[in-house]
């Protein structure tokens, strides 16, 4: 029997390969089992399954499918359920559409240089949340927006 069988399951259902611990996962593979497993139990079987949905469904995302990358994404799968419910609710597709535009796996890549530093978990998610609220909060961005003073 092993040891997370309910993560497993998830897993398989779309298409990831769980490979082992000493071996660098690629596209579609992952060796952070007990992380989805994890997220399962804190937040139910359909959060954990739309995580992974989420990762492995949209555009280049199924390389971020390691312990950072899958709770950075359930962490934002949970703060655009709490910022911007009817979205969740009535139109998926426009997260998921969002999230095509979101190259996890490069961000994730500028967070390992905060490793020792800080959470790379909660820097990945700062990341993605901003890029959110230029999308999905347009009117109120453009005001405080101070990109358009710096170089």
């Amino acid at each position: 029997m092993t040891p997370h069988p309910e993560a497993e399951q998830i897993l398989a259902e779309f298409g990831v390969e769980i490979v082992a611990k000493n071996v660098m996962p690629k596209h579609g593979q992952t060796r952070a089992v007990a992380s989805i497993d994890r997220i399962r139990r804190r937040h139910g079987e359909a959060h954990a399954r739309f995580v992974i949905l989420t990762l492995v469904e949209t555009a280049n995302n199924n390389t971020a499918l390691d312990e950072t990358g899958l709770w950075a994404t359930s962490d934002i799968i949970l703060a655009f359920r709490k910022n911007f419910p009817d979205l969740m609710e009535n139109d998926i597709d426009r997260f998921l559409s969002f999230f095509d535009r979101v190259p996890v796996g490069r961000l994730q890549l500028w967070c390992y240089g905060l490793d020792g530093i800080t959470n790379k978990r909660a820097a990945l998610v700062g990341l993605i949340w901003e890029r959110a609220c230029r999308v999905f909060r347009k009117g109120q961005m453009e005001l405080l927006d101070d990109r358009r003073m710096t170089a």
